[in-house]
């Protein structure tokens, strides 16, 4: 199982982090040491002092795949789901400054938590159109639709099944709205597709 991220997929979101909207798509791996176990505390690291939070949805790969077409694109994954891309701000900046790659500002264990349940897509109306939002402290920080998305699902798929083989089991996290911000220890993160709440987790 591998977790395949995607960067800057909401316009205003690369906006706020000063960097250009991009033409393809952007993908950085986390390891599966970054899901959160069932039940699992989420701890701030003890190397960071920005931690930021990032709402996804997620979804789950359900067949094997290579140069997947785009005609055939949406039968690759049939259940939708919440995350959150955990990230140490600092130390991603200092990596960018330097050139260098952003793994132990991403990748880092539970970095990546994850709702325990993804909802069938064949419960959606319109896949393009699925509201998601974070809460923090019980007020919306982050909220988000999937029309705002640069590249749809389908068009993810279809660019990283060039370069990956997308195996069963394996987790896209496809983007996250504006919005981005810190936590601090005693926070209480909250994540919904549309009025469900999928994940909630308290950061200690």
């Amino acid at each position: 199982m591998k977790i395949i991220c995607i960067g800057r997929n909401f316009a205003q979101h690369a906006k706020e982090l000063g960097n250009d909207v991009p033409k393809e798509p952007v993908f950085f791996m986390k390891p599966d040491s970054a899901r959160l176990p069932k039940k699992a505390p989420f701890y701030y690291p003890n190397f960071t002092k920005d931690l930021h939070y990032e709402i996804e949805l997620v979804i789950r790969i359900n067949k094997l795949g290579k140069n997947i077409s785009k005609k055939f694109a949406h039968t690759y994954y049939d259940e939708i789901g919440l995350g959150i891309d955990f990230t140490a701000r600092d130390i991603q900046q200092e990596c960018k400054e330097k050139g260098l790659p952003w793994e132990k500002a991403k990748a880092f264990d539970y970095s990546a938590p994850m709702s325990q349940t993804f909802i069938k897509k064949s419960e959606f109306k319109d896949l393009n159109n699925i509201n998601f939002s974070l809460k923090k402290n019980n007020e919306i920080v982050q909220l988000g639709n999937t029309s705002q998305m640069i590249f749809d699902f389908d068009d993810l798929i279809v660019y990283l099944s060039q370069f990956l083989t997308l195996k069963i089991g394996d987790y896209i996290f496809t983007g996250t709205p504006a919005g981005v911000g810190a936590v601090t220890i005693g926070d209480q993160l909250e994540g919904f597709i549309e009025d469900q709440k999928m994940l909630e987790l308290k950061v200690r």
